[in-house]
């Protein structure tokens, strides 16, 4: 086998493992549950959007996504997110937006969400939520930069 052959093969082969990595990588979450791997304290996803408040799910009516249970205080509600989790689950594996933001993970309350962009966020508490909302595009951006590197670091 002569250089340029096994060059080739090198790089073949370098792309493979890099392929492979990522699709490991993309297949992470980084999910903050409780240790009975409930999602949002229990509170229904979709509340937040149609209540415009916190509302406590059902823990009869639940509904498991990557590997968080959801509850819900309807079969509804459950449908809706069933339909389009993307849309109604927390941002950001349901940890604190702005800590995100800064590059770390952070509990929350439920009680500092907020609705942006059409997306749920949540923060560690209201003052988070202020900070956050000083230049809310860019801490976004921010957040959504700094992500897939939790994801890739914590990420299970």
């Amino acid at each position: 086998m002569n250089i340029s052959h096994f060059s080739g093969f090198a790089i073949s082969l370098l792309s493979l493992v890099t392929s492979v990595s990522l699709a490991q990588e993309s297949d992470k979450h980084l999910l903050n549950l409780d240790k009975t791997g409930l999602a949002l304290q229990g509170y229904d996803p979709v509340a937040f959007f149609t209540a415009g408040e916190p509302v406590k799910g059902e823990s009869s009516i639940t509904t498991v996504h990557h590997g968080a249970r959801y509850q819900f205080t309807s079969a509804e509600n459950k449908s809706k997110f069933d339909a389009d989790p993307a849309k109604y689950a927390p941002q950001f594996g349901g940890y604190c937006a702005y800590g995100v933001s800064r590059g770390y993970t952070a509990p929350i309350k439920v009680d500092a969400f907020q609705i942006v962009d059409g997306r749920l966020l949540l923060q560690y508490d209201k003052g988070a939520r202020d900070i956050f909302n000083k230049d809310v595009q860019a801490s976004l951006k921010k957040a959504d930069a700094n992500w897939p590197g939790l994801v890739a670091k914590k990420g299970k």
